[in-house]
Order: C-alpha cells, then structure tokens, then sequence
C-alpha cells in the first residue's frame, strides 16, 4: 500500500514538472528564438535549411537598430508615456478606488458597473471621439495627450483591480487613526496604502505593461518621430519589399529589457500583492 502511494506521488510530481517544463518552454522559445535571430546575420536568417544556432554571431543589429534608425527616441517616447499614465493612474484611481471600497453612495454600484462597460468596448472604437477631444486640446501627436489616451481605458482596470486589495485591508485600524484625530486622507495614506503596497505595485504594473505594449492607440495618434513609441517604430521599420527580420529582432530584445528589469526590481512585491486576496480567514 505505501509503495502504491509513493509510486502514484512519484507519478504525480514527474507530470507536473513536465508540465510545467513545457509551459515554460512554449513561454521562453519565442523570447530565445529572438535573441537567437538577432545574433545572425542577414544572410543567416533567410535561407534555404533553418539555423537554429547562429553561424556567425555578430551585434551588427543591435549596432544598427540603436544607430541609424531612432530607436532610442521611440524607447525615450515610450518610458515617458508609461511613467506619465502610470502617475495619472496612481493619482486618480487610488481616490477612487478608495472611495469605492469605504464609501456607501448613491450610484456607486452603477459607475462601477460603467467602469466595466468601458473595458469591454473595443478600444477601435474609443480612437475617434479621443481624437476630436485631444485635437481640441491640443494634445494630438503628444506624449502627454497619448498617455491621457491611455488612462482613457486602462484607469478603469487600475480602479477595480485596487478597490479589491482596499477592502481586503482591515478597517479596525483606519477607525483607530480617525478616533486619535486623523482626517480619512490621512487614514488613507498612513494606514490603507502600506498595507496594500504590495497590491498597489501589483496593479500599477499592470498598467505599466498595457501601457508600455500599446499599438493601436499610439498608431492612429502620432504621426511624428517626436511622439512615436516603440511598438509602432518597429512596425513602421517592415517595408514593402524588405523585412529586416535581424534588426526587427534586435528591437524586440532591447523593447523588453525593461520590462525585465522592471519584474527584476518589484517581483516579490507583485507576487505577494497577486497572492494577498487568495486567501481569507
């Protein structure tokens, strides 16, 4: 009997870790397929029989992706964008998120039900009517009006995804604090915001990820090198008769190299934010 176990768990962990092995190959293999792409040379990509290893490794792509084709613009253009929607987020949808979560008021169960509708519209949809309303602002091809655009549709999500950490926090300490004098701004952001840190970097990642991979948005509202963000350089780089697949490759490597360092810098904090509503009691 306790050989049967033992041979049913052994049976069990090997399943699991093939597969989670393949999850984590079919997650890794585009990402090294494309560091593997950007080390070849022209002539190495396209050919005949495929290449999996490079042949000759060279830098030539990342040299020319960095030197002769803007790119450090359209990456500056892109870390301005997401570092102005990730502060208008903050600013705003922990306000409102507060208020959802410790405030009873008429019609709150209504806006949060239109929060919803919003991110259930298609964004094609929204590129129109915030067309009009940033060219009356004055704000088409800006970074500023492009990162406003972006908060359009991502503050919603921001909104909903802290009112849950919000009400997972206890509510005996932020009485105790209002009960020694303190105002519920100042509940707020002594009691509430550090115990829901971690779920507050957890969301503000999030929106730092949607916004920092946008294409539609930044395609149809930029039409300069000025404002231009990252996704957009690069699909602007595939012409009509040539597709530099080294180069093309080069920029996604170095586009997502934030991203990492970012997951490098926050990981525990968004895991643990990601994890703090699992369990309750």
């Amino acid at each position: 009997m306790i050989a049967t176990r033992r041979g049913r768990r052994l049976c069990v962990d090997i399943l699991t870790y093939l597969v989670l092995t393949s999850l984590a190959i079919f997650c890794v293999g585009p990402i090294l397929w494309m560091f593997l792409t950007s080390l070849k040379l022209e002539t190495d990509i396209v050919t005949q029989t495929m290449q999996y290893i490079p042949a000759r490794v060279t830098f030539s792509n990342y040299v020319a992706i960095w030197t002769q084709s803007g790119f450090p613009i359209l990456i500056s253009n892109s870390l301005v964008v997401t570092l102005i929607t990730v502060t208008v987020c903050l600013l705003t949808g922990t306000l409102a998120a507060y208020a959802f979560s410790r405030y009873a008021f008429r019609g709150r169960d209504s806006l949060m039900l239109g929060y919803l509708i919003v991110r259930m519209f298609p964004a094609v949809m929204m590129i129109i009517p915030l067309y009009v309303v940033l060219r009356s602002a004055g704000l088409v091809d800006s970074r500023l009006g492009l990162a406003l655009a972006y908060t359009s549709f991502l503050l919603p999500l921001f909104v909903w995804m802290l009112k849950g950490f919000f009400d997972a926090a206890p509510k005996e300490l932020e009485s105790a604090a209002r009960i020694d004098g303190s105002t519920r701004l100042g509940a707020m952001v002594r009691i509430v915001m550090p115990l829901a840190r971690n779920g507050l970097v957890a969301s503000s990642v999030f929106i730092a990820i949607a916004a920092w991979n946008e294409f539609l948005f930044a395609l149809m509202l930029t039409t300069g090198q000025g404002s231009r963000t990252w996704p957009v350089g690069l699909q602007l780089m595939v012409g009509e008769f040539q597709l530099p697949w080294g180069v093309l490759a080069a920029g996604g490597i170095l586009s997502i190299l934030p991203v990492i360092l970012m997951f490098a810098v926050v990981q525990r904090a968004m895991v643990e934010g990601l994890t703090a509503g699992a369990v309750k009691g």
